[in-house]
């Protein structure tokens, strides 16, 4: 429902470029000057005014109310609701402060990579603070022979309120190539099969998944080797650990493009150092994946398995 709950995704890893080449944009906070928010109790969403339309320029984000709780720190797990609003009539577009669960976001290196205003803003705040967010929306574009025509998008705004903030659990470990075979000649890590169009299959044993990264090289390329901050082409199926497939492109035989600091930890972590022409099999657990929430915000859940062929870097 936002863009900050991504990613949980949706995420990054030990390979982000360092924090100090990371730059704040410009919170534009005075577009939300007149955002006003009152609480209305436990389980139900806040009673949110301001000055309508709403005129968004750019990414705009503001601290409506600092919170009266613990301080957030780097390295916790924040977890937060939200409210969506039309930016011209103030109508409520949807909430989750009276569901079962909201989003989550880890504020860690990787995430201030990836989204800096959002970490910059939750990082001043405190447990039970309001926050508000807001995009501009964008024209219609017409179509052609090359793509669909894409509608006009309004403006979006949430308001958003820290709930809780804990300390994260230790990051699953990339595993060293040892102790992958080893699992891999007992039987322990899924087995992928391809047909006569290079399409894969998955079989997943019955043991849980490992604790850690697990990454198999199926077919070594001779391109150019990765880094964190690539952006690539590729090829890829998921599947969940049940062996449910969740996701394809080579379905489609439409290679996707994204950079390797704005998809999944287990991605970014477990394809960086590999070579263009690869196809890999990632076997990525759950912390390193969509984490606790991924079925709320619904994304795949629990231990997920990739084989991924690298098209070409950007």
């Amino acid at each position: 429902m936002s863009a900050c709950s991504q990613g949980s995704t949706d995420t990054s890893g030990p390979a982000a470029s360092s924090t100090a080449s990371v730059s704040v944009p410009p919170s534009n906070e005075e577009a939300l000057a007149s955002v006003k928010v009152q609480d209305e109790g436990k389980d139900k969403a806040p009673k949110v005014t301001f000055d309508k339309p709403l005129e968004v320029k750019a990414e705009s984000m503001r601290l409506v109310t600092p919170g009266n709780g613990a301080q957030i720190t780097t390295g916790q797990v924040v977890e937060f609701r939200e409210i969506a609003l039309d930016t011209a009539t103030g109508d409520t577009v949807g909430e989750n402060f009276s569901k079962d669960a909201g989003g989550t976001i880890v504020l860690n290196e990787s995430f201030m990579n990836q989204f800096p205003l959002v970490y910059s803003t939750f990082s001043k705040a405190k447990v039970g603070a309001y926050i508000s967010y807001a995009t501009p929306g964008t024209e219609e574009v017409p179509g052609s022979t090359e793509a669909p025509a894409q509608p006009a998008r309004p403006a979006s705004m949430s308001v958003f309120q820290i709930k809780t903030a804990k300390d994260a659990p230790e990051p699953a470990k990339l595993m060293d190539a040892d102790a992958v075979a080893k699992l891999a000649k007992d039987g322990k890590l899924p087995v992928a099969k391809f047909d006569d169009k290079g399409v894969p299959s998955i079989t997943i044993p019955k043991n849980d998944a490992p604790a850690g990264l697990a990454v198999q090289v199926l077919t070594e390329g001779s391109g150019e080797t990765l880094t964190a901050e690539d952006t690539i082409s590729a090829l890829y199926t998921g599947w969940t650990w049940d062996g449910k497939q969740f996701d394809s492109t080579f379905d489609s035989g439409k290679a996707a493009t994204f950079g390797l600091q704005k998809v999944i930890e287990g991605w970014t972590v477990g394809l960086t150092g590999q070579k263009v022409g690869s196809t890999v099999q990632l076997t990525i657990p759950a912390s390193l994946a969509y984490g606790e929430q991924a079925e709320a915000q619904g994304k795949p859940a629990g231990p997920l398995v990739f084989v991924v062929k690298i098209e070409s870097k950007k």
